[in-house]
């Protein structure tokens, strides 16, 4: 290291001012404490929100034909009346007349205001209106729960997208409290058998825990501002947890390497090496979460920014907070110690790495092997948004949901909404409503309807030529205003499409993408769950390869710089490329397949979160490991001799980093709520591919046969060194 490096300095800075550090971040971390707390009532919605023709749709239906901003549902079902008994009727009616005084409704419809559309057997379901939106609603849905009959022969459950968020956000934080409980002491057991000590174990779980404070803190300001989606609860604690455990794991175990030289001196060079190596960890890991902020959707932004913030509070506390404490507690780091840790591990490593560097080639192959034979399930891969599904199985929303859209789903929840407008005169006239005639025509003869609802089937099936002259009459107008009035206003008209294919599939999405066009001087605006689900689709695949090429070149730069060398940066890339492909593959086997559990499509954004926070947090191992390597290297010039007792110096902090990481991310995979489960399982997989298959065998065995090339930069004076094997 120059002397003259920043991080010499910072440390000289550290050591100095450690007593008004501490003081600093402990002052922070209870005050932006206070503000976390609070956090969880700010959260909102699944985050699936962005601007584009669905949300266009709402407006313009909330805005012109008073469609609420938002609804709930109660769903009446019972085995012993019919909803035609006057028991179950007087029963709907009673339940709804309770529903008098919540806070902000504008309106309850009830099943017999429509039982053509809102009656099927022996369910029926009413809904109750706001003029408020999702994130609003919290204090009229426990309104509305407190008002429900709790028990008799006839059962209504309170459903929706207002409660559905509500309850995810309330399961999050259980999940939360959940993985905490089980990851903090997993990974407390694993310090304790590093480093043998409880003062030295306990440090980097106050480094995670002040990370995570502080960060939730922070962003409770941003939310006030922004739309957070609920699973900001999960990612930043996996994410600050892990992290922020792992870089105090690596700079403890330095310092106390050093502490030999005098507690200053352990101190500084602690900041210099480790810390080095944690400020490059760091900035791999916000580039790869960066990537996920050019997709427009607020889930992936919400993520992004919550990962970013926390990544750059993990690194400060791990260069700041953390030698501050290293450079008080001094010789006492090593005290409360439980037991001597083993001293044979670097044999074990020296061994395996020794076995692996002399048969490099076939080691290589085997890797290879093994990473795409597990990736090959990847190809059945299915992705979807998650809905209801999502919660535990016991929660009331969710079977009320479910039974909604078993009974009443294809009318009610999936029809595509098509909005005609015209700019140049209003729908009632006679071209017009030729044109809308048109339209419905055309639209009848797709072979993807089943059928149309528009204002013509409420007209005795006039034709927009016979529709013209009967308004041209008083007694027309009177008698057709009615049945015209919930779906043309003006210039808009709106149209209902019943679909014959998979509401959610490709023909479906390709459908109302090509209709969203102009026909016959009307400008179409397609809505509805479909469109929802093709907007959200393609904004991921248009905007993920450049999301994932910004995090490609910039993390090969940063590594270039970090290294000086060309061939191990994209050694890096492609092992985690690769780890990540056999990640998705394994998932796949889990999650589909129905050989563990029953089978549950993956998540759309599991795959988007996982790289952009795996390939992050995978360079952590690569960066401690080659900055370890290189030093030697640097000293030596033998890339052999710098590969093995690299590997052996830091084999086992960085399988202590990894088990760590492991435990923590893994330990979402006993939550309920399935996205939450999938993300912790996938990070904790690929954490596992990485320390294992890519750390112990690819690793070795590619630095073995590419010796000094490993170290080859364009205009280096390295270059001029002998090469060698």
């Amino acid at each position: 290291m120059k002397k003259s490096s920043p991080f010499l300095l910072l440390g000289k800075i550290t050591f100095r001012f450690r007593i008004y550090i501490i003081a600093f971040w402990v002052l922070t971390t209870i005050l932006l404490g206070f503000f976390a707390v609070k956090l969880p009532a700010s959260l909102n919605g699944s985050g699936f929100e962005m601007d584009g023709s669905f949300s266009k749709v709402e407006n313009i239906l909330q805005d012109k034909f008073n469609q609420p901003k938002s609804s709930v549902m109660l769903v009446f079902d019972s085995k012993k009346y019919n909803p035609s008994d006057e028991v179950y009727e007087q029963f709907v009616k009673e339940t709804l007349s309770s529903m008098e005084g919540v806070k902000d409704t504008v309106g309850v419809q009830s099943p017999y205001d429509a039982p053509e559309k809102m009656v099927k057997e022996n369910v029926s379901f009413a809904s109750v209106r706001f003029d408020k939106s999702f994130g609003d609603l919290k204090e009229s849905i426990e309104q509305i729960r407190e008002r429900l009959p709790k028990d008799g022969d006839i059962e209504v459950s309170l459903t929706g997208g207002p409660v559905i968020a509500e309850d995810m956000n309330t399961a999050s934080q259980q999940d939360l409290a959940r993985a905490e409980a089980i990851g903090i002491p997993a990974a407390l057991l694993i310090l304790l058998l590093a480093f043998g000590g409880l003062i030295a174990a306990g440090l980097p779980i106050i480094v995670g825990l002040i990370s995570v404070v502080s960060s939730l803190g922070l962003l409770y300001f941003y939310g006030t501002q922004a739309n957070l989606s609920i699973f900001l609860l999960n990612v930043v604690p996996m994410i600050g947890l892990a992290l922020g455990i792992d870089f105090a794991l690596l700079l403890v175990n330095r310092f106390r390497e050093e502490l030999h030289l005098g507690i200053e001196k352990a101190t500084v060079i602690s900041v210099q090496t480790a810390g080095r190596s944690i400020a490059f960890s760091g900035l791999c890991v916000f580039l790869g979460l960066s990537g996920m902020l050019l997709i427009n959707i607020d889930i992936f932004k919400t993520v992004a920014i919550g990962g970013m913030v926390v990544v750059v509070l993990s690194v400060l506390n791990a260069l700041t907070f953390l030698p501050a404490m290293l450079g008080m507690l001094g010789h006492r780091v090593n005290s409360l110690t439980l037991f001597k840790p083993k001293k044979n591990s670097r044999s074990i490593w020296h061994s395996f790495a020794s076995f692996v560097m002399r048969r490099p080639v076939i080691m290589a192959i085997f890797a290879a092997l093994l990473l795409a034979f597990a990736l090959t399930p990847i190809k059945d891969m299915k992705l979807s948004i998650p809905e209801a599904e999502a919660l535990p199985p016991n929660y009331e929303s969710r079977t009320a949901f479910e039974k909604f859209e078993k009974t009443f789903g294809e009318d009610e929840l999936y029809p595509v909404l098509i909005v005609a407008e015209s700019n140049d005169s209003f729908l009632l006239e006679e071209e017009s409503l030729s044109s809308l005639e048109d339209l419905v025509k055309e639209l009848e003869n797709e072979k993807e309807i089943i059928k149309t609802e528009s204002f013509f089937d409420y007209t005795n099936k006039l034709s927009g030529k016979e529709l013209f002259q009967v308004l041209q009459t008083e007694q027309g107008k009177k008698q057709l205003t009615p049945a015209l009035e919930p779906f043309i206003n003006e210039n808009t008209a709106v149209i209902r499409a019943y679909l014959s294919v998979d509401v959610t599939g490709q023909k479906a999405k390709q459908f109302v993408k090509e209709w969203e066009k102009e026909f016959e001087g009307l400008s179409l605006t397609i809505g509805g769950a479909t469109k929802f689900n093709q907007e959200i689709f393609d904004e991921i695949i248009d905007k993920a390869p450049y999301g994932l090429a910004i995090v490609l070149v910039t993390t090969l730069f940063i590594l270039m710089i970090a290294f000086r060398s060309v061939l191990i940066p994209l050694k890096a890339i492609f092992m985690n490329m690769l780890s990540l492909a056999a990640t998705f593959g394994i998932l796949v086997w889990i999650f589909q397949s129905g050989t563990i559990m029953d089978p549950v499509e993956i998540g759309l954004m599991i795959p988007v979160f996982t790289f952009g926070i795996v390939f992050g947090l995978s360079m952590d191992y690569e960066v401690f490991l080659i900055s370890r390597i290189q030093e030697i290297y640097e000293e030596t010039g033998d890339n052999n001799h710098a590969t093995l007792l690299g590997l052996t110096s830091t084999s086992k902090i960085i399988t202590s980093a990894a088990a760590i990481m492991i435990v923590i991310t893994g330990s979402f995979a006993f939550t309920d709520v399935m996205p939450v489960k999938q993300i912790g399982i996938a990070i904790a997989l690929a954490i596992f591919i990485d320390a294992t298959i890519v750390r112990m065998i690819l690793v070795p065995s590619l630095m073995k046969l590419l010796g000094h090339w490993n170290w080859w930069m364009p205009f280096s004076k390295r270059n001029r060194m002998k090469r060698g094997t």
